[in-house]
């Protein structure tokens, strides 16, 4: 089984600015609610027991965040707050399951995930990015039943509008099946006329120890950042199986303005 995620909070954020010039964008509120704790939530329903948080000096307010007991302490001492103490309660479950490893430059995604080699302990891990939000299906879920059946690694996948293609990182697709099918390639923000299907990478991966050794190989890319779909296009190339998990929840994206305003209704409209 696997038992670990990496979730990478180190990003910049800067599609949120000015918001997140004085508050990281993983701890912006949603519906009473930060980011971030959708996400755990999410994991621990999936049966993760442990988190790697890859964060970067300038976002130390995620680590006080879950550590912060002095402050929970004096308050609760003082109120005896019911909601205050069962929130406490839910932190100090999260402050077991947490590890933290640092990236203090913005060097890609693939450059975060090697800094968790030391602390991965088996073939596979789960890795979740944070401005994906997967509302009332646990795609997590989904996504290790998928890797149960087909003893491969892990993408999780939503068709998009075609004219959309040259935003998203673009699956190749053979053997289709109802709600997966087998990855032949990987390409990044195609161009309409190159992109080999409509089959869009949203942030869930399930990806093996492997890809550590391939991410040391790589050179930066767009941006001069070390790219995580770069390592998982190699190892395609060596016949190591991926498979697309065609999710079934609804898709929230909350690394734009935009995007985080409209999540918020959408979470609130769903619990009325």
């Amino acid at each position: 089984m696997i038992k670990q995620a990496i979730i990478p909070l180190a990003g910049l954020g800067t599609r949120l600015l000015p918001l997140t010039s004085v508050i990281p964008k993983e701890l912006m509120p949603i519906n009473g609610k930060p980011n971030l704790e959708y996400i755990l939530d999410e994991c621990l329903g999936a049966g993760i027991k442990e988190f790697i948080f890859i964060i970067s000096k300038n976002k130390l307010s995620i680590k006080k965040y879950f550590f912060n007991d002095n402050f929970y302490n004096k308050i609760i001492k003082k109120k005896k707050d019911i909601r205050l103490i069962k929130e406490f309660k839910k932190i100090k479950k999260y402050q077991k399951m947490i590890k933290f490893v640092y990236q203090n430059k913005p060097k890609g995604t693939g450059d975060a995930v090697l800094r968790c080699q030391k602390i991965i302990k088996d073939k596979y891990f789960l890795m979740v990015l944070p401005d994906d939000l997967i509302m009332k299906k646990n795609c997590s879920k989904e996504m290790l039943r998928l890797h149960k059946k087909t003893r491969s690694s892990i993408i999780a996948t939503k068709r998009v509008e075609r004219k959309t293609v040259s935003r998203w990182g673009i699956l190749a697709c053979k053997n289709m099946k109802k709600s997966y099918f087998e990855i032949k390639d990987v390409v990044e923000k195609p161009n309409i006329k190159k992109a080999p299907s409509n089959f869009a990478i949203i942030g869930r991966y399930i990806l093996p120890s492997k890809i550590f050794g391939e991410i040391r190989k790589l050179k930066p890319g767009q941006g001069g950042e070390i790219h995580i779909t770069d390592a998982i296009k190699n190892l395609i190339l060596k016949n190591n199986k991926f498979h697309g998990n065609i999710f079934k929840g609804q898709y929230l994206d909350c690394g734009t303005l935009d995007g985080y305003i409209k999540s918020g209704a959408k979470i609130y409209k769903g619990k009325k």
